[in-house]
């Protein structure tokens, strides 16, 4: 929204700082395919079935995006809107608890509107069971009335194409997991992918970064460009205070990332917490996940969803059928000495 003239200067009033910032976060999201860093494979796909469908003018099969937090999904599902020329219609398995929700949700959807629901693994069973026929024949039935005079109203819905994310696919019923037409499993980044994501990320914020500090970033990243991007704020808010420009120096990048917890590979102060507690108060395990996370003061979901993927792929803690373990690696990770005869991954 423009303010009033300063003088007879062409000079308008910032915008509101909320208008900015929905402006830089839609403006870090990648629009088209070409764009999109990593996920090779995933791309080539997605390609495939988007041209077909343009083709053949009809809409895209439906799409399963399955795979950890912050890989992309959303993003990719909006790229599917945009490179079938669709409107974007978006939801979320939380917000559909009932049969008359999602009811409502697709008898609104225009003829090859895609339809994005983020963690379609938690939609409401009923809704699940109603998914089934409108995904396979574009039709739902409405249920009238109750008991013995009930009866079934069939309604046909304009064709869709319904992009689902989840991060727990193996929760989603095989009913439904068999209804999407192709199923894209993400996997975390390479570091060479992140520090293009940086790259992108820094131009984007108007940050300029060397390759040193592009590195940093991207190491401390998990694999993740959700991560990698909220450090890149967190390092350009540093330099924006303590150096007053846009050109971190890599002392910048890691001072920034050290004030935040982030250590040298990207473990957080919950990680560390829990692999110190793992290490040193139960001597490497195995421990039980509920006691594990009443000693570092969070919910067992937190740790078993946030914290335990990152330590088990680098290779940090081991689940067993006694409870986790730790690994040498994570002894020296802590700076504990490894006792001998401690119960390793590969004793098992």
């Amino acid at each position: 929204m423009r303010g009033p003239r300063v003088a007879d200067d062409d000079v308008t009033a910032p915008e509101p700082l909320d208008e900015v910032e929905l402006a830089v976060e839609g403006a870090l999201r990648p629009g088209t395919l070409a764009e999109f860093v990593g996920q090779h494979k995933v791309r080539g796909q997605l390609q495939l079935l988007l041209d077909a469908a343009r083709i053949q003018q009809r809409p895209a099969d439906h799409i399963l995006l399955a795979g950890p937090p912050g890989l992309g999904k959303t993003t990719l599902a909006m790229i599917v809107a945009q490179e079938s020329e669709r409107p974007l219609r978006l939801s979320s398995g939380p917000a559909i608890q009932h049969a008359g929700d999602l009811a409502a949700l697709l008898s609104s959807l225009t003829p090859g509107e895609v339809l994005f629901i983020d963690e379609i693994h938690r939609m409401a069973r009923s809704a699940e069971e109603m998914l089934y026929l409108a995904m396979e024949d574009f039709r739902i039935d409405i249920m009238v009335g109750k008991g013995a005079g009930a009866t079934s109203i069939p309604l046909d819905l304009a064709p869709f194409t319904l992009v689902g994310a989840t991060t727990r696919s193996g929760m989603l019923p095989n009913p439904l997991r068999d209804r999407f037409g192709f199923t894209a499993h993400l996997e975390y980044y390479e570091p060479d992918e992140l520090e293009r994501v940086v790259e992108r990320s820094a131009s984007v914020l108007g940050v300029r970064l060397g390759e040193a500090q592009r590195v940093e970033i991207a190491r401390r990243s998990r694999g993740t460009p959700r991560i990698a991007n909220r450090l890149l704020r967190r390092v350009r808010d540093y330099a924006l205070v303590h150096s007053g420009g846009t050109q971190p120096a890599l002392a910048d990048v890691q001072a920034a990332l050290d004030l935040y917890d982030v250590d040298a590979i990207g473990l957080d102060r919950l990680d560390r917490a829990v692999l110190d507690a793992l290490v040193r108060r139960f001597r490497g395990g195995p421990v039980g996940l509920s006691t594990l996370a009443v000693t570092v003061g969070e919910e067992p979901d937190t740790v078993e969803s946030v914290v335990e993927p990152y330590l088990v792929r680098i290779g940090f803690m081991g689940r067993t059928p006694r409870g986790r373990i730790a690994t040498p690696e994570a002894y020296a990770h802590v700076g504990v000495a490894h006792p001998d005869g401690a119960l390793n991954l590969d004793d098992l």
